[in-house]
């Protein structure tokens, strides 16, 4: 097969380049799986990743923060003879084979072992002609080993690429194509990839074999014919547990839900049922009927569940793995529209609920702690309805921060940030040391405004999307521009120390970086994807001042930037290829940065810094979501190493309550420039309830609810109550047809006993308990509303579920393209 490949090459007198995107791959949690995928571009490389009135008013004056005070003097000049240093622990590798695309997988934490797939495949008179070549490194990239004969030279899928288990122990799944048998095949590994065994599968994968989070042993996949097989013995044997299916995840405690159709169709979505096993398929429960979609974030199960009336999903939620539902208090969505899950956690949900029509924006709704009743969070949140991409952002560097951007009223896209978990929403600041471009109004008055995946969608020239880390407290980086909107023009790069408090210009120009250390050190590659490059540039006190390091003699184009998943290596891997007269060849340089930093951090190196506060000696600054946060963090000054065993240490302490521990509740909303919530005029004057664990419940509040996860004390804290009415209420929209029926005459007396307690219920607790102060929410009326006037203009307080992707941390699929 290899001399045709060649062949075929020659005689086509084609040389092509090859471009990388590097993903972390959400099935590896603690490894990662980076892939590069290449376009036959002739000698170019082409990579391509993937104002609001009111809103955008000037921060409040908790939000002013300045960057931690340190002694920076003389930190531009801490590095010398640094070249020497680099050029003995540089390693480079030459990859000689034509393929035109590069997997890249971590095996284990802090293992040094990378698996690198090759693939080359072609079009050849009707049929595919493919070759896969695999190298193994057990040095971080320093040097690789030819291992191809450990899969017998067979084609592996670039589709489906490397599989690592969760549990870093080791296992790897290689899913091959036979074409002499017209069988698919999966290589498996225990140990690294040191060796492979292979099975024959007695089906061919639809999707990526998927490990079970709580036993790496245990396999599902879904094949082409839509059957759901699982393997208990790592991929020996394979059982089919199910025809039909459209949409497998795994649950909690080895649980797998999967939608299915009676009637044999994926396509017909909202006919979907959704189906549970605890057992591996001994036993199968219909969980849910009319479904369109489903998602899993933290504890919540959502469905996206048909109304029957005019082709409105609404979104219902379950804490308890699908035995009991609740309606979640949400707009109900279009044919045309689509609900996404943008963020998830044991805590609280952020949901988008799409505008009608193709408005390319919506709704971002937060949840209380149960999933159920949601406030509005930001309205015209940016969101194309035809490619679903989103710039919503989980800061992992500092806990309770997300960015993401609006679409003004001129179409124009705006960036905004969240400190306290969709509280409030405000501008990023101006960095001091830049200007407002050409897009302000006011030369002297404007906003950062950042690129993320809205921006490569649009295939502007933003090589990598934000970035941030756990372990490396405060920091992100990403590209950006200053004005009133984001700039189409070359971004540059913008770094911020404390979570996006405050942000400082880094470098010129669009880059790829990569955070090692811990945020000890920074790595940037300029993106330039004409001209070969030889430079990487490094700062050892976070993005103030950068160095610049010739790797190599001989120019490379660079095609993407890889250091192993978690922030804690000191080896950064530099991919391209050499461009010779007959071909290109892949090539790699692998800097190990260890020697630069000669000396261990001790205590003298680190400084205390209280997150969310501009001043540490203020005992009642720093507050944020109930609770303060006291960091020992790097000095900038200081070039150390923190080491693989570096953990976070930080001092807790509970706050008072305060308005800032609050969202608006049900039926409110803050104005602008104003933290106090307003009642909505729409629902002034009506009687609403909710329904919730199968009873129907009345609220009572003065217009905020706590932030779930929020953690305060004491203080000022408003009154909310939810008084059981004792009357049962149930959706029977997931339900399937129940095979019991009563007699006519029982069900028109409990339903006329219903009504006479409903009501006398009702005018009691208006006329004795209420008062006429409180809103009562009666969710019934507000559903019937909803439904009956199509689009929703009002600014109702409800949400919905979806899954996506995840960026974060948690982002799946909206319901819109969940199931294709």
């Amino acid at each position: 097969m290899g001399l045709v490949l060649w062949c075929f090459v020659a005689l086509s007198l084609c040389t092509f380049a090859a471009g990388s995107d590097f993903l972390q791959d959400p099935r590896a949690a603690g490894s990662s799986r980076f892939e590069r995928s290449s376009n036959v571009v002739g000698k170019a490389l082409d990579i391509v990743k993937r104002s609001l009135p009111g809103l955008l008013a000037p921060a409040s004056s908790r939000h002013t923060i300045r960057r931690r005070s340190t002694d920076q003097s003389g930190s531009c000049n801490a590095l010398h003879g640094y070249e020497a240093k680099l050029d003995a622990n540089t390693h480079s590798y030459t990859l000689k084979d034509l393929s035109g695309s590069v997997s890249l997988a971590w095996v284990g934490d802090g293992s040094g072992v990378i698996l690198a797939l090759t693939t080359f495949q072609v079009p050849f008179f009707m049929i595919r002609l493919g070759q896969s070549k695999l190298y193994r490194s057990e040095d971080y990239g320093k040097s690789f080993e030819d291992v191809t004969e450990l899969i017998n030279s067979t084609f592996i899928r670039s589709e489906f690429g490397i599989a690592i288990d969760s549990g870093n122990l080791g296992k790897v799944i290689l899913t091959a194509e036979v074409s002499e048998t017209l069988q698919a095949r999966i290589f498996v590994s225990s140990d690294f990839g040191k060796s492979f065994s292979h099975h024959n599968l007695p089906f061919i994968p639809l999707t990526q074999i998927s490990y079970n989070p709580e036993d790496s042993n245990v396999l599902v996949s879904v094949c082409n014919k839509n059957a759901l097989w699982l393997s208990k013995d790592f991929g020996s044997s394979w059982n089919k547990i199910h025809d039909m299916v459209c949409l497998v995840k795994w649950g909690a405690s080895s649980k797998i839900f999967f939608t299915t159709n009676p009637d044999g169709s994926c396509s017909d979505r909202g006919m979907l049922e959704l189906k549970r096993t605890t057992d591996y398929g001994k036993t199968i429960k219909i969980v849910a009927s009319k479904i369109y979609s489903f998602g899993l974030g933290g504890r919540f199960l959502f469905a996206s569940v048909m109304t029957g009336k005019d082709l409105l999903r609404i979104i219902h939620v379950s804490v308890d793995h699908g035995e009991t539902w609740n309606i979640a208090q949400l707009p109900p969505v279009g044919h045309e529209q689509f609900y996404s899950i943008l963020a998830a956690n044991d805590d609280m949900v952020f949901m988008h609920v799409d505008e009608p029509g193709d408005s390319g924006f919506g709704t971002i709704y937060v949840s209380d702690d149960r999933g159920t009743v949601y406030s509005k969070s930001l309205e015209r949140h940016l969101y194309t309805a035809t490619g679903g991409d989103t710039d919503f952002t989980n800061v992992t560097s500092l806990r309770g921060v997300f960015i993401t951007s609006i679409l003004a009223e001129d179409n124009s896209v705006q960036s905004v940030v969240s400190f306290d978990q969709g509280g409030e929403w405000v501008p990023l600041q101006k960095p001091a040391n830049t200007k407002c471009d050409a897009t302000a109004k006011n030369p002297d008055k404007c906003s950062l405004h950042l690129h993320a995946a809205y921006s490569t969608a649009m295939r502007l020239n933003v090589p990598m999307l934000p970035l941030s880390e756990p372990n490396a407290v405060g920091l992100i980086l990403a590209h950006g521009s200053v004005g009133d909107a984001i700039s189409v023009m070359k971004p540059d790069v913008y770094v911020s120390d404390d979570g996006g408090y405050s942000w400082i210009k880094a470098l010129d120009g669009p880059h790829h970086y990569a955070i090692l250390d811990s945020g000890g050190l920074l790595i940037a590659v300029e993106h330039n994807t004409n001209e070969p490059i030889n430079t990487i540039k490094f700062s050892t006190d976070e993005g103030q001042c950068w160095h610049e390091y010739n790797f190599t003699q001989e120019p490379v184009y660079f095609t993407g930037l890889a250091s192993e998943p978690g922030a804690r290596s000191m080896n950064v891997s530099l991919w391209g290829y050499k461009d010779t007269f007959l071909a290109q060849y892949w090539v790699s340089f692998t800097i190990d940065f260890r020697e630069l930093l000669t000396r261990d951090c001790d205590e003298s190196d680190y400084v205390q810094w209280l997150a969310h506060s501009d001043d540490i000696s203020d005992p009642n600054d720093g507050c944020m979501l109930g609770y303060k946060e006291k960091f020992l963090r790097l000095r900038k000054d200081s070039v150390c190493w923190n080491g693989r065993d570096y953990l976070i240490t930080t001092q807790p302490t509970p706050c008072n309550c305060t308005l800032d521990d609050f969202l608006c509740d049900f039926g409110y909303y803050r104005k602008e420039n104003s933290s106090e919530c307003v009642e909505q005029p729409d629902l002034k004057g009506k009687v609403l309830e909710f329904c919730l664990h199968g009873n129907e419940e009345q609220l009572q509040t003065q217009g905020y609810r706590k932030i779930p996860g929020d953690k305060c004390v004491g203080g000022k804290m408003p009154v909310r109550k939810e008084v059981d009415l004792r009357q049962h209420c149930v959706s029977d929209l997931v339900n399937a047809p129940s095979p019991s029926k009563a007699k006519p005459t029982m069900i028109t007396f409990i339903v006329i006993l219903m009504l006479l307690c409903a009501v006398a219920g009702v005018v009691l607790i208006k006329k004795y308990v209420c008062g006429g102060r409180f809103l009562v929410h009666r969710y019934s009326v507000l559903q019937q509303h909803a439904a009956e006037n199509g689009d929703l203009d009002e600014p109702l307080e409800t949400n919905h579920a979806t899954t996506r992707n995840g960026k974060i941390e948690f982002h799946d699929d909206s319901d819109e393209d969940l199931l294709e």
